[in-house]
């Protein structure tokens, strides 16, 4: 066995724990996990439950910029899509500092919803923003969509919703830790925000109505509820980016909401891309079809 090949062995949990778990529990094991900042997500299946302090106390051997370790729980639930985390090794604080995209995010992984395997897709929207958007991020959490458009794009503003009131705290944290002065951190349900937009909009002149270029929507369970006040605060040419949960094979069902949300409101609309943004169960994907409102 050559250095090279040793140095991976090294590094690799399933290899470091092989000694330690039984041949029938070896093939269990999930390799995979996130790492958020300097804490470790995994997933335990239940026939290794017995085993899962180990585990997670071989993940802070293997990686040593993680402090923390943490099990899933249940699936992401409530209104916040938050999940139960158990500690299993390391520090048991919840909070923690991540980065990408030149940004950084201060977050308790338990209370606040984030998914480090979105970066790309942020990335990929923010390199799209031409220069003096107007921007809408609905459902945008502790800021992972804000900042990275805030930092990465030309955009003139960029208003964020939240109804977690403890990612909303958090946002306002980050804004002043990525010295972001173009955004607007709001506190409140989607809807009635627009709402209040909407009906301020009608008192206004239409050359001073807050009107957006372009609307990201990530939440990726239920967003088409909210496609109907969205596209009201839309113009021309502005584009939305609808993240959906679909199986392979059946993206035509997330178009569909589309067409049924545009039809109602009587817009015209043109699908520019549908982009896999990960798997999330089986030949299940979150998606993201980006339109423009014509």
């Amino acid at each position: 066995m050559n250095d090279k090949m040793r140095n991976k062995n090294k590094n690799n949990l399933k290899a470091i724990l092989k000694p330690k778990l039984t041949p029938q529990e070896l093939p269990s094991l999930i390799r995979g996990f996130d790492i958020i900042g300097n804490i470790a997500i995994i997933e335990i299946p239940r026939e290794l439950t017995k085993k899962q302090k180990l585990i997670g106390n071989s993940l802070l051997e293997l990686h040593k910029n993680i402090s923390s370790v943490f099990k899933k729980g249940a699936a992401y639930s409530g209104k916040f899509r938050t999940r139960k985390l158990i500690w299993l090794a390391g520090k048991k604080s919840k909070e923690t500092l991540y980065k990408e995209n030149n940004i950084r995010l201060k977050l308790d992984v338990e209370k606040v919803y984030f998914s480090p395997r979105l970066a790309n897709d942020r990335l990929r929207i923010a390199r799209q923003v031409q220069v003096d958007e107007r921007i809408l991020v609905l459902f945008s959490g502790c800021g992972p969509y804000t900042f990275t458009l805030s930092k990465n794009s030309p955009a003139k503003e960029i208003y964020a919703i939240e109804l977690n009131p403890v990612a909303h705290k958090y946002a306002l944290e980050n804004q002043k830790l990525n010295k972001s002065n173009n955004t607007i951190i709001i506190h409140g349900d989607a809807k009635k925000e627009l709402e209040k937009i909407i009906a301020k909009n009608k008192k206004t002149n239409s050359k001073n109505q807050l009107k957006f270029d372009r609307i990201l929507m990530p939440l990726p369970k239920g967003a088409e509820v909210f496609l109907d006040v969205a596209l009201k605060v839309t113009r021309k040419n502005s584009i939305i980016h609808f993240y959906d949960f679909q199986k392979e094979n059946e993206f035509e069902l997330s178009a569909d909401k589309i067409e049924k949300a545009c039809k109602t409101a009587k817009k015209r609309y043109k699908i520019i891309s549908i982009v896999k943004c990960g798997q999330n169960a089986p030949r299940t994907y979150r998606i993201c079809v980006d339109f423009k409102v014509l």
